[in-house]
């Protein structure tokens, strides 16, 4: 496996990997388009960082996010981590999720943050990684 740098030009490289994943598993209803526009959004952010794992050259999995300022810190917050299908339950998230931290890490990030769906799934992956509930945080929302 090898991990690189990922970039605009390999999003139509990963969107069968984001489509198979949100629209297979859990149950979305994403599009090209739609999902093209979300991996865009997020690696034309000021302070984006992204990685794609490789297998033989094919894409099989990736992680995308960004620096952000704080007064005293610098974070990378994770948006985005998927393994395709066949490669997950292998190790791979793990690895790729380890490697990311040791890149944002010398690149000056104090933390990873993330928000996850509060399921068992999520639950079980983030928590084998070392990712704890924040007790200084909690999101919020009104929908409209």
């Amino acid at each position: 496996m090898k991990i690189r740098e990922m970039h605009s030009g390999d999003i139509e490289l990963v969107l069968p990997i984001y489509l198979s994943y949100y629209n297979g598993k859990e149950e979305g209803c994403w599009t090209a388009e739609t999902a093209g526009k979300r991996i865009r959004q997020v690696l034309h952010m000021e302070g984006a960082y992204a990685l794609v794992m490789e297998d033989d050259g094919s894409p099989v999995g990736f992680v995308m996010g960004y620096f952000k300022q704080y007064d005293d810190i610098v974070g990378y917050t994770l948006e985005e981590i998927l393994i395709a299908g066949e490669y997950q339950n292998q190790g791979f998230g793990r690895m790729l999720l380890e490697e990311l931290e040791r890149r944002v890490k010398e690149q000056g990030a104090a933390c990873v943050e993330l928000q996850a769906v509060k399921d068992e799934m999520h639950e079980k992956y983030y928590g084998k990684a070392g990712y704890r509930d924040a007790k200084n945080f909690v999101m919020k929302v009104k929908w409209l």
